[in-house]
């Protein structure tokens, strides 16, 4: 079943905080302007990515299944157990015995995980309670 398969679950490890530099403007994507070279303040990325720190996870993940939404292969999520899902939210699921990442459906009733892949088919489930918790941010590396 395809499926987008946690490589490992780490958790979110609270000790001496580093803060890195920060500009405060914004990086354009399209046409370049003139850039500051200065960094405003600093910018705590644990105090920036994670909202409840006792119920936070770091998963790292293998698959390809949610690449349409920007998931890949060895990326590393930010998942917060605290959250509640709404219909539309990408979540670590326990489907099988394991976790997947999948976007969450819901229609009356009906609660499916939908892949961000065509490749793979939706995965029906009896009910919200197979959620782990809910993805807040997902860490790319190029």
């Amino acid at each position: 079943m395809g499926r987008m398969k946690v490589a490992s679950i780490h958790r979110v490890r609270v000790g001496r905080r580093k803060a890195l530099p920060f500009a405060q403007s914004a990086i354009r994507a399209g046409f370049p302007s003139p850039a500051e070279d200065y960094a405003d303040k600093p910018l705590d990325l644990t105090a920036h990515l994670i909202q409840n720190r006792t119920s936070t996870f770091l998963f790292k993940v293998a698959g390809d299944s949610m690449e349409g939404c920007g998931i890949f292969d060895g990326d590393l999520l930010v998942v917060d157990r605290a959250l509640s899902w709404r219909d539309g939210s990408i979540v670590v699921a326990v489907v099988d015995g394991g976790h997947t990442v999948k976007r969450i459906r819901q229609r009356g009733a009906r609660v499916w995980l939908e892949a961000a892949n065509k490749k793979y088919p939706d995965i029906t489930v009896a009910s919200d309670d197979i959620v782990w918790g809910v993805v807040k941010h997902g860490i790319h590396t190029f």
